[in-house]
């Protein structure tokens, strides 16, 4: 058997009249860069999560730096999150030349553990930057407590867990701003790069349109410096078919992991879902010993298997400057060393995911 990580052909497959009909509207009329489907867009993200502005942009990262630069971050400025997680989320801190400030992860969501974010606070402390890992939010209700009591503002990177829900309300629509990535991988994504940028708050919203467009005003009128962050219109279009079909693909991603964790070996750690959240699942990631033997054996039997994230940020090469060592956040560590994600998608077949849990559980005999 030979099973795909994303089945992305699949899905295009599955869509592909629709898709094709979409992306040929776009070249008949040859509006390429903030066409009308960009409008269309934002407006059905804004149907889908409840929030009253969706900002598209040109990727995740870009998302979160028009983000930070909206809540005018300034060199030295510190920024609580996590080093378990992708580099965006600490690269974007770092290239306005504020600092990443970083707190251990709890050992059962691996999201940030709010129990530790106030020892980290200090007078140069402006936002707290929790992750949705692999699809699950934070527990945004602490988070939201600390960030009232010290007068700090969230962002919430959401660019693992577009279609999660935190008691029943987006993670899309919780914060000060929250951002989400379209990369073709994720959850919901596009054909290329991808995100959008969600808020509440109508001013920081307007600045935002205007920071992705080079913080242009009114036609070469420039009230900010800015960014080239505009999604393209070919994007935009492929995200509204697919937005269409998302939730089904959200309920399908849900019974895949419920078919992973009820088959596979105790042996095996499984993910752990808080009560009342709704996980995009954009990851199923197990701990497992001997991770790196054992991913090996799997795609000796045509498994792939991905691992995020083998280095947490704080000992990565480029973040070496912030003068963190091996042993600071230990859970973070730990979990770099046994963390081994499982192929899930919409579109598994049972005997798929059968033969991945047999082959599992086999290896864990």
């Amino acid at each position: 058997m030979n099973i795909d990580f994303s089945n992305l052909q699949y899905q295009y497959q599955l869509y592909k009249n629709e898709i094709d009909e979409a992306i040929q509207n776009v070249l008949n009329k040859s509006n390429y860069i903030m066409g009308e489907e960009i409008d269309i867009l934002e407006k059905n993200l804004e149907d889908f999560t409840g929030v009253n502005n969706a900002i598209t942009c040109g990727s995740g990262t870009d998302a979160l730096l028009l983000a930070l630069m909206a809540l005018d971050i300034q060199p030295g400025d510190e920024i609580i999150t996590t080093p378990f997680t992708f580099i965006s989320t600490a690269e974007t801190i770092s290239f306005l030349k504020a600092k990443p400030v970083f707190v251990d992860i709890d050992p059962n969501t691996y999201n940030i553990n709010p129990l530790k974010i106030e020892e980290a606070i200090t007078n140069k402390t402006k936002i707290i930057l929790p992750v949705s890992l692999f699809g699950q939010p934070s527990d945004l209700n602490k988070i939201q407590e600390i960030a009232n009591k010290n007068n700090l503002k969230i962002i919430i990177d959401g660019a693992q867990s577009f279609g999660s829900t935190y008691h029943s309300v987006s993670d899309s629509n919780i914060g000060d701003i929250s951002i989400t990535s379209f990369f073709p991988a994720k959850p919901l994504g596009c054909f290329g790069d991808g995100g959008a940028v969600f808020t509440n708050n109508d001013k920081l919203a307007k600045k935002i349109k205007s920071l992705r467009i080079h913080g242009q005003s009114e036609k070469y009128y420039y009230k900010y410096i800015g960014m080239g962050a505009r999604m393209d219109t070919i994007q935009a279009s492929i995200l509204n078919v697919k937005l269409r079909h998302y939730k089904k693909d959200l309920d399908l991603r849900n019974q895949v992991a419920d078919k992973y964790s009820k088959g596979l070996s105790q042996k095996i750690k499984i993910p752990f879902v808080q009560n009342g959240l709704y996980s995009a699942w954009a990851q199923y990631s197990i701990q497992i010993d001997n991770r790196d033997k054992i991913k090996e054996i799997l795609a000796n039997k045509g498994i792939p298997t991905a691992i995020h994230y083998p280095l947490p940020l704080h000992l990565q090469e480029c973040f070496l400057f912030l003068g963190y060592k091996s042993g600071d956040f230990p859970i973070s560590e730990e979990l770099s060393n046994k963390i081994l994600s499982l192929p899930i998608n919409p579109y598994l077949k049972n005997n798929e995911i059968e033969y991945i849990i047999n082959s599992l559980n086999e290896v864990m005999i």
